[in-house]
């Protein structure tokens, strides 16, 4: 790194970092202080860069126009809570052990395995190889990804991130926390199999987050015709957190990439074209996560996730919605088109509605949302 970076970490790592172990007993509990410090540093870094780039743009080309940003409140202070306090320390004592319990190096800075190793050439040109480690990366995202949608269980903690209606550039951190658990541990699992040194990771971590951050920005901004079949643009990840639609139930089932829009086309994933659709989702019960502050969010998605997790149907591939009773319920089953009644009569605060399920099913399920 450049040596005022360097500089920069070391006095973090000394004057802050340290003390702050010590006060916890944390001190050489597992790897080296800098690499916190330069967690917290590369976290600052990227709440700069939305601040003050990402949430001007919002309003200058917003894609749509809001009375009040009100439903955003929670996703900026859970932005700052991941960045600049969970994923740091989550970093340091969770993914520093592991990288070195599975062969990496006590300074973290190489691996027993990996495709330095594997493809000798590549040493000698650093930023193709961080270019290969992050194609690699990305794509291991893409298929999490589809799986977090398609797997009952683990959607019943990623609709958390979908149940906002206000989508903006505060909205990429806003998920659960056991589901950013199950997302770490995969993406590193990854990285150490491919030879990621620790500090490499976390500018991996910084790329993809950043582009996410502007992805899920309020903009209306496409990067042209070629490139919007290369890399995600906001309009194109809008359209993959917009809500279904009735007449068109799988159209929302697509646009999953993280950095790279090539994946979607590839497998057949992709949608371009649509006009700007509201966002958020059609189930009243994750719906009713817009009503909710930081404890209320985590609390509503660890019950989708019992619920589902410990019942047959929540380990059947498939779209999903939730009873009241937090099983999930085939999306197959439910009138669409009532749900979509329901949010075009829906006030800006959430009020009793019910999902009622087509008459095959000869049931009735009412939600608060």
């Amino acid at each position: 790194m450049f040596p005022g970076w360097a500089h920069l970490v070391d006095w973090t790592s000394a004057h802050a970092i340290v003390p702050f172990l010590g006060l916890l007993h944390l001190t050489g509990l597992a790897g080296d202080p800098r690499e916190i410090a330069e967690a917290i540093l590369i976290s600052i870094l990227q709440v700069l860069i939305i601040a003050c780039l990402f949430r001007p743009l919002e309003s200058l080309m917003p894609a749509e126009r809001w009375t009040d940003r009100r439903l955003t409140r929670v996703d900026w202070q859970y932005t700052l809570m991941m960045l600049l306090g969970i994923f740091p320390m989550f970093s340091y004592l969770v993914l520093t052990p592991i990288s070195h319990l599975f062969g990496g190096d006590d300074d973290g800075t190489t691996t027993a395995s990996g495709i330095a190793l594997w493809i000798p050439g590549l040493n000698g040109h650093p930023l193709l190889l961080f270019l290969v480690y992050y194609a690699i990366y990305d794509l291991v995202y893409y298929w999490m990804h589809r799986l977090q949608h398609a797997l009952p269980w683990w959607w019943a903690l990623h609709s958390m991130h979908h149940s906002t209606r206000q989508m903006s550039c505060w909205t990429n951190d806003r998920g659960s926390l056991v589901d950013g658990f199950l997302q770490s541990m995969v993406l590193a699992a990854v990285g150490l199999f491919i030879g990621v040194a620790p500090t490499e990771f976390a500018w991996l971590m910084l790329l993809g987050e950043l582009v996410q951050n502007f992805s899920h920005a309020n903009v209306r901004v496409r990067f042209g015709p070629v490139l919007d079949r290369v890399l995600v643009s906001p309009v194109f990840h809008r359209l993959h957190h917009m809500r279904v639609d009735p007449d068109r139930p799988t159209l929302h089932d697509c646009n999953y990439g993280q950095v790279f829009a090539i994946w979607d086309t590839l497998f057949g994933t992709a949608l371009h074209g649509e006009p700007v659709r509201p966002t958020g989702v059609g189930d009243p019960m994750v719906d009713a996560d817009n009503d909710k502050g930081l404890v209320g969010l985590h609390w509503a998605a660890l019950r989708r996730f019992w619920g589902a997790v410990t019942c047959r149907a929540g380990w059947r591939l498939g779209d999903v919605a939730f009873s009241e009773a937090h099983r999930p319920i085939p999306v197959s089953e439910l009138d669409l088109h009532a749900l979509e009644g329901m949010h075009a009569s829906m006030p800006s605060t959430p009020a009793a509605i019910s999902i009622t399920v087509e008459p095959s099913t000869e049931q009735t399920r009412t939600a608060s949302a």
